[in-house]
């Protein structure tokens, strides 16, 4: 359930005006509008272009990442953190994950960067972390973010899931050194066909021969923006942080009923969560599976990364993945959008409290 087919009927000829406006011509609609309202939200240069995934790969393919490279990524995540790292011929390098927050471990990242006390002329292959914020929460990243630095390795931040959110006031996107956006029709902010950002603060020229056949000059893509999905990004940009707050309505409805049944996600004073997903944790697998019947949920992820055979012919390094499995094994996504009643929410915690 993303709501955004209430949104239309709510909003329904705002959406008309738009859809006329982009046919007719009658005011220039371009993908540079949409760039500068992102980047004046971020404070940043920001690149758009046709996904998230796009914009992940071409953050690693804009530094040289390549065949004999190493790149850091966790074992838990969305299939498209880890192959845009193969697609560039570079080797994914899975990491375990804390087992509350589901983010990045730092001991494993430590450990899968090379020997504890490197030999003399050792020298890693690991050249580029890419850190997801799952599902719109965020941890605080500054050990990972120091130890990168001190070992000149490409801190990409993967905020795909969490434009809107922050920690200690720092928002998504932000963060690293490349940061890449999406705008899949399942993110609190989406395109009608998909689309995705790269936010740099440093030059942009890269990223859009990038995304446009290489202007000639070098290899590219066919990555641009159709011009009417820009649109309805940018009118829904408008709208995010009202967006973010019913859906915060919604997870606190979850959070009180919920607490002492399933665990739920942290919500700490030092977050400012959009819950692009509201995900809970159970006992075990049976009781997941049971709910996840009755409610027709969705299971965000079904599998380690790692566990997936298109790593059997791929090479690949891997930290024990038994807390992403375990993860793996309980989570559940809940139902939640911004037009989301406490009576439907209401269905759903019932479901819960009966069958567990």
């Amino acid at each position: 359930m993303t709501g955004w087919d209430q949104d239309y009927l709510k909003n329904k000829d705002e959406y008309l005006e738009l859809f006329d406006r982009v046919m007719q011509k009658k005011q220039e609609t371009n993908i540079e509008f949409l760039e500068k309202k992102l980047s004046k939200r971020l404070g940043r240069n920001v690149v758009a272009c046709a996904s998230g995934t796009d914009a992940l790969y071409f953050a690693l393919l804009s530094r040289g990442i390549g065949p004999g490279d190493e790149v850091l990524v966790s074992n838990f995540s969305w299939i498209s953190t880890a192959s845009v790292i193969a697609m560039t011929g570079a080797t994914p390098v899975f990491t375990s994950i804390e087992a509350i927050s589901m983010h990045m471990n730092i001991s494993s990242i430590r450990k899968l960067y090379g020997p504890k006390t490197p030999k003399e002329g050792f020298k890693s292959k690991v050249k580029a972390l890419i850190y997801p914020h799952l599902f719109g929460n965020m941890s605080d990243t500054t050990r990972i973010k120091n130890f990168c630095k001190s070992k000149d390795i490409l801190f990409i931040e993967d905020a795909c899931q969490a434009l809107g959110s922050s920690y200690n006031g720092v928002a998504a996107g932000t963060i690293g050194d490349i940061s890449t956006l999406s705008f899949n029709d399942n993110k609190v902010i989406a395109g009608i066909a998909g689309g995705g950002a790269i936010v740099t603060d440093g030059d942009t020229e890269i990223f859009k021969k990038l995304r446009q056949h290489g202007k000639h000059e070098m290899l590219g893509y066919n990555s641009k923006m159709l011009l009417f999905n820009a649109e309805v990004i940018n009118y829904r940009l408008d709208k995010l942080d009202w967006y973010i707050e019913k859906r915060q309505s919604v997870a606190k409805l979850y959070d009180d009923a919920l607490r002492d049944v399933v665990m739920v996600q942290p919500n700490p004073p030092e977050l400012n969560h959009n819950y692009h997903k509201y995900v809970v944790r159970f006992k075990d697998k049976e009781t997941r599976d049971k709910v996840k019947e009755k409610l027709g949920a969705t299971v965000h992820y079904a599998k380690p990364l790692s566990e997936y055979p298109m790593w059997n012919n791929i090479p690949h390094r891997k930290e024990d993945k038994w807390i992403s499995k375990e993860v793996c094994d309980t989570i559940l996504s809940l139902p939640i959008h911004p037009y989301m009643t406490e009576e439907e929410v209401n269905k759903v915690v019932n479901t819960i409290l009966i069958l567990t």
